[in-house]
């Protein structure tokens, strides 16, 4: 019931679109699969992508842009509490990521990052999951690299208490 909410409440606030935001990702030995969250945005956000990094002065692939007018109010909301990620849940039950992992990344991303730093292929050895190292200890302006590195230290490190741990840190963070 609260996901269905959550959903009418999306298309209330921002009508024009469906409340479920899909993408291509990257899962588990370079699978491509359909990744679902909440959408955040006003519908066709991608298409005004350009724009925006025109009038920032920015150029590139942009993780997040300060202030960024494509969001909508519900989207703020949702994004700070990280509601915004629960459809994932799907994905876990459909088995293309898991709980605890790397996060998954646009293939655009992967292909970028594998020309860059050749070990990015190695985090592709697991499942992709809803929380993790980088989640939880990088930021938003963490580089590539560092994000790298706290996802092999998970890969390298495994255990199921490991994961206990980084759920209940997620946990007590959202």
């Amino acid at each position: 019931p609260f996901l269905l909410i959550v959903a009418l409440v999306i298309v209330i606030d921002s009508p024009g679109a469906g409340p479920i935001f899909a993408q291509t990702r990257v899962g588990r030995d370079g699978k491509e699969f359909t990744f679902y969250k909440f959408r955040s945005m006003i519908p066709n956000a991608e298409d005004q992508l350009d724009a925006l990094l025109a009038d920032n002065e920015m150029h590139g692939p942009a993780f997040k842009i300060r202030d960024d007018p494509r969001i909508t109010r519900v989207g703020r909301i949702i994004r700070k509490c990280s509601i915004d990620e629960l459809p994932q849940l799907f994905n876990v039950l459909r088995g293309d990521m898991s709980i605890v992992g790397p996060r998954p990344e646009r293939v655009e991303h992967v292909e970028e990052y594998t020309r860059e730093i050749p070990e990015f292929e190695y985090r592709l050895k697991v499942k992709g999951g809803l929380t993790g190292y980088a989640q939880i200890y990088g930021k938003y302006n963490t580089s590539a690299y560092d994000k790298l590195r706290m996802d092999l230290l998970y890969i390298e490190n495994y255990s199921i208490l490991l994961d206990i741990k980084l759920i209940l840190t997620t946990i007590r963070i959202m």
